[in-house]
């Protein structure tokens, strides 16, 4: 006889989170991927656990069906499997209470947003999907998605068209508050998110335009929040995992780290659940720990994802374990990050470097370098200008942060007749036939770094004009292409390469 399905029937139920039906639903969340279901659900379901209320998500995928209709299923429920070199521990959050699909429904996710029992909308998409121009870092537009959804009213598409819709529906029915909180990675994302909303409401006629920007201020809520915890790309062998631990079968077991961490600031028009018996700390300034995260963890990790996947690495663990990129994760974390970065006074420094080093070497979980490395034309955006501007400003040319983007190209964009291997090639980037392009054209190396930075949309423009921070890019993108990373990481730790001077210097010799 074949196992049973995950069912609230089913599951053990010492590892379900959460036994009762949510009472409600209070939470529609935009983006059902792996990492909502692997870290906000599950500080939900122990919040209800807690503190029963009307607290159920209704889960928005963006286009797949996929994983909708397994949730659907299985009673809403799937698994969430916890991966260390120690061991495994299995536990099935209940807190969703439907799905939908955006893509197939794109109405149905504005009325849910306007439904007065949504208090809380809450948003997974990715850096990508906020759909900022890069050179503005305002609302993009330019977008063809976003001109639809201006011209579409009923119908929105992008993330920021349908809460904005969706606020809309809600400010002319019955005004209710209503909070919306970004869980992505981006700095001061409420903030980032409120501003996009009100750029695209912004272009509505009087009087809804006027009506609209007032009964926000007043009624609508952007919390800045940080969210950490690694959650790599689903496989059979966690299912697997999923049934050995439960003895029933489930087709969307999602991997995760032990660690979990979740920052926000308590600001929420219409109540919340209790997120902070799941371990959710509430602060008044959530900067400090968005700086610490986005550069400290995530700007390394895209280091050690570039780096691995040239030197043909596969895993976050198995390139964090040659010495060569163990080394340039710790000093561009210690030495070009962490100046950049005022620390939490509740986080001690050292353990948290001790932590990060021991996360990237979890080879029981095996996030890929293609993973962490895809979409890197985003993440690169807010991870590396400003800590950049920060050191050239001080007369340094920050070479780890240079390697950082050196990489990044040569994955993405590689120079005709380099080959960067499968696993860079694996990765996915909107930005990718832009740039390599570029490649293909230039007449030089130099050129097509300062083509990236003048016309790629990637980074603020004002960069280009540090020419030694292009040419060092530059240098590495030779040096890579020639020698390999390992030698371009080499060439980076040579402290007579610091400067502006001494690099100038150098190249008149």
């Amino acid at each position: 006889m074949s196992e049973p399905t995950l069912s609230r029937r089913h599951v053990p139920s010492a590892a379900l989170i959460h036994r009762r039906v949510p009472e409600g639903t209070g939470i529609v969340h935009l983006g059902l991927g792996n990492f909502h279901r692997a870290h906000q659900a599950v500080y939900t379901a122990l919040a209800m656990e807690r503190e029963p209320g009307p607290w159920g998500i209704l889960g928005v995928a963006s286009r797949s069906r996929a994983v909708a209709d397994a949730m659907n299923a299985q009673d809403l429920l799937y698994s969430v499997v916890e991966i260390s070199p120690e061991g495994s521990r299995v536990s099935v959050p209940g807190s969703h209470t439907g799905t939908l699909v955006a893509e197939q429904g794109p109405e149905s996710v504005v009325r849910a947003i306007a439904d007065p029992a949504t208090k809380i909308v809450t948003i997974t998409v990715t850096e990508h999907g906020y759909t900022v121009s890069p050179e503005t870092g305002s609302l993009d537009l330019d977008s063809d998605a976003v001109r639809r959804d201006l011209a579409e009213v009923r119908t929105p598409r992008t993330t920021i068209g349908q809460i904005a819709r969706g606020l809309a529906r809600r400010a002319s029915t019955h005004a209710a508050p209503i909070t919306i909180l970004s869980c992505d990675n981006l700095l001061s994302n409420g903030r980032q998110t409120e501003r996009l909303v009100r750029e695209f409401v912004g272009t509505f006629a009087p009087p809804l335009r006027d009506d609209m920007l007032s009964w926000m201020t007043s009624s609508v809520t952007f919390p800045n929040s940080m969210v950490d915890r690694i959650v790599p790309s689903g496989a059979d062998r966690y299912n697997e995992a999923a049934l050995a631990h439960l003895g029933v079968r489930d087709t969307i077991a999602v991997p995760a780290e032990p660690f979990t961490m979740w920052v926000m600031e308590e600001r929420f028009a219409a109540g919340r659940p209790v997120w902070e018996h799941g371990g959710a700390l509430f602060t008044d300034d959530v900067e400090p720990y968005e700086l610490m995260k986005v550069r400290l963890l995530n700007g390394t990790h895209s280091l050690i994802a570039y780096l691995g996947a040239l030197d043909g690495r596969a895993t976050i663990p198995e390139s964090v374990a040659q010495p060569f990129v163990e080394d340039a994760a710790r000093r561009i974390l210690c030495d070009e990050y962490l100046p950049t970065v005022t620390v939490p006074e509740s986080v001690d420094t050292v353990d948290y470097i001790r932590q990060l080093f021991s996360r990237w070497s979890n080879t029981a979980l095996g996030h890929r370098t293609s993973q962490v490395g895809s979409d890197g034309s985003v993440k690169l955006a807010q991870r590396i200008p400003i800590p950049a501007l920060e050191h050239l400003g001080r007369g340094t040319v920050p070479q780890y942060l240079s390697l950082t983007v050196a990489a990044y190209l040569c994955c993405i964009a590689p120079l005709p007749g380099f080959d960067p291997g499968p696993h860079a090639r694996s990765m996915t980037d909107p930005a990718r036939p832009r740039l390599a392009g570029m490649a293909d054209n230039a007449a030089s190396t130099t050129e097509f770094v300062r083509s990236v930075f003048v016309d790629g949309g990637l980074f603020p423009s004002t960069l280009a004009s540090h020419t030694e921070f292009v040419s060092r890019i530059a240098d590495f993108v030779d040096i890579i292409v020639r020698h390999g990373p390992a030698v371009a990481a080499a060439e980076a730790s040579d402290p007579d390469l610091g400067t502006i001077t001494s690099l100038q210097s150098r190249a008149t010799i």
